[in-house]
Parts: structure tokens; sequence; C-alpha cells
């Protein structure tokens, strides 16, 4: 099984791709291959700078028919690219972040209610696109994860390739088990 990591010049990309590689064959691919070129069984879109740096993550969205999982900045590209909002957050920088889980989902099978996360919020989605659903929240953003409710595409805003975020690779391993069907 291929899950790959799309690499949005975040610093923490790499930390995603060592996260998973022990489960999966996996690698770090450039934001610019050719849809075209990818075969996989699951894509995760990393973090990064700015929606303006993220190559061709929409035309992954849109053409490719495998689960995709949108960290931090794959969350904030995938409520843009379906209709929802991105506007800048309240606290910029990395931060321990409550998150609430609100449905537990596949992507949150066998996680606590609450849990500590890393998150950045410099930017954060403010408005949930249609046909998607929150699955957390927070004090600091009320869309913390969201998921499509007919298509396996998630997204969530903290980063669960830290050792910051409790239950981080819990999530990762629920997204690979999701790659399998």
């Amino acid at each position: 099984m291929r899950v790959y990591v799309v690499n949005n010049y975040g610093q923490f990309n790499h930390l995603i791709q060592r996260s998973i590689r022990d489960r999966v064959e996996c690698k770090l691919i450039s934001n610019q291959t050719p849809p075209e070129e990818i075969d996989v069984d699951g894509l995760i879109l990393g973090g990064g700078p700015t929606l303006e740096r993220a190559g061709r993550c929409a035309e992954y969205l849109n053409t490719l028919d495998v689960p995709i999982l949108g960290i931090c900045l794959g969350l904030q590209l995938m409520a843009r690219e379906f209709g929802g909002e991105v506007q800048p957050g309240n606290i910029g920088g990395y931060a321990e972040v409550q998150v609430q889980i609100l449905k537990e989902d596949e992507i949150f099978r066998g996680l606590p209610q609450t849990i500590k996360t890393w998150a950045s919020h410099a930017d954060q989605v403010t408005s949930l696109p249609p046909d998607f659903e929150v699955l957390a929240r927070s004090d600091v953003c009320e869309i913390e994860a969201m998921k499509h409710m007919d298509r396996p595409l998630f997204g969530i805003q903290w980063h669960p390739e830290v050792v910051h975020t409790e239950r981080g690779i819990d999530v990762l391993d629920n997204f690979i088990r999701l790659c399998k069907t």
C-alpha cells in the first residue's frame, strides 16, 4: 500500500512521512507533481506557509479518487477549493490547543473527546464548505477538523505528526486504515 505526502513547504512535512513510513510505502512528493503521475492508495496534503504556494493540490482534490487527508494548509486548501472560507486567525505561531472531538467518525476512531494538539492558527477555516461537516472544534477555532459527507476527504488544523500532539499517530493510523478499504 502507498500513501504519499505532498510537500507544501511546511516545516513538518518530513515528519508526516517519517511517522507513517514503517506502516506503508511512503515518500514526500513535490506539490508540482502532475496528478497523472500519482499512483497511490491515499494522499496527505502537508502544511505550508501560504495557499498561493500549494502548487497542484487543488488538482489532486478534484482528480484523484483516493482518501485524502489535509493537514493545516491542506485543510485550508480543501475548504477553499470546495467553497469554504479561509481567513487570518487571531493566534499566529504554533501553540498548544485543546481540541474537542465532536464526532468520532473513522478518522478519530478510538480517541478521547478532548485532545491536546500542536497547531498554528495564523490562517484558519472560518466557513465550512457545502457537503462537509465539522468533526472537531476548539476555543480558538470552530472548524478544527472537517470531513466531506460523500468522499473520503478529511482535514485537520493541527499537526498529528509532532510529539506535542496527543494521539496524533492514532489519527494517522486511522487514515491509513481508510486507505486500505
